[in-house]
């Protein structure tokens, strides 16, 4: 097993189905085993059932899990109940909307593969052709204040830290994981901070991304945010992440992490890109 997919759900019973289909059929393409895992975060409909029902559905290599959270905690809670289930050295947490297509996989799993980076993310704002169905005016505008904030509060030179594909080198990333405590909106920002901090080699990737319709950030919620990025600087000076920081630098310095990660029964692939994508017309 090389990759363990993150998909957090919160009332999703309309698209989950959907989405899980599209994940299996990319999966089962690929030549190395897989992991999905699905975070119910205490939704109020048929969430779990739909996941349910598609994993009994699916055949192939993919494992799967559902993991239900009672009640609702946020989805930075989901992904790091995901992250922290993840059986594979690498794990890769996407929305339950597919905004970025999961044919968008190789771009953060093949530098982490490598042994380039111990963490990649998606990014909207580095190639913004690369974005085809846009957000409204009023939540774009937003969501680029919001980043020059991160910027300017937290000191990190990223453009998008809010976008939901982000990879993880889990060996050298479990104890930033472990360590982050916010729960809701602001969760992404204190994940890259944390790792920003303790030296880990981040890589922000342009990626496809399309809006899909009903989001569940509102006017609030970007407003709590905001309340969240001074809560991760508070716990800085108080030294909350500091024991993280150290166990994930004296992980890096105990082992060669640039060294690419290689199954033990066979070397990983050069690529798993998607057949469809493959011709030189569609690569990405």
């Amino acid at each position: 097993m090389f990759l363990s997919l993150i998909i957090p759900a919160f009332d999703e019973e309309a698209r989950l189905g959907k989405t899980l289909r599209e994940v299996f059929a990319y999966l089962h393409e690929q030549p190395g085993a897989c992991e999905v895992i699905v975070v119910d975060d205490g939704s109020h409909d048929q969430t779990a059932r739909v996941a349910e029902e598609a994993f009994a559905a699916h055949a192939g290599s993919t494992s799967v899990q559902l993991i239900r959270l009672r009640p609702n905690a946020g989805k930075g809670y989901a992904v790091r109940a995901g992250l922290l289930a993840a059986r594979a050295p690498i794990a890769l947490f996407s929305d339950a909307d597919l905004s970025t297509p999961i044919t968008e996989t190789p771009k953060l799993v093949g530098p982490i593969r490598a042994g380039q980076y111990d963490l990649v993310f998606g990014s909207r704002a580095l190639d913004r052709k690369l974005v085809g169905v846009r957000q409204p005016w009023a939540r774009e505008l937003s969501g680029r204040f919001f980043n020059q904030m991160v910027r300017l509060a937290t000191g990190l030179p990223f453009y998008d830290t809010q976008c939901g594909f982000k990879a993880f080198r889990m060996d050298v990333c479990r104890p930033v994981v472990e360590a982050c405590v916010i729960d809701r909106f602001g969760f992404d920002v204190e994940l890259l901070y944390v790792a920003h901090a303790a030296g880990l080699r981040l890589k922000e990737w342009p990626v496809r991304w399309n809006d899909v319709a009903g989001s569940k950030v509102s006017f609030g919620t970007g407003l709590r945010a905001f309340g969240e990025l001074r809560e991760v600087r508070r716990k800085a000076r108080r030294g909350v992440y500091t024991e993280a920081i150290k166990q994930a630098q004296a992980i890096c310095h105990s082992r060669d992490m640039r060294a690419p990660i290689v199954d033990d029964q066979s070397a990983a692939p050069a690529s798993d890109i998607s057949p469809e994508l493959a011709s030189t017309a569609r690569r990405i």
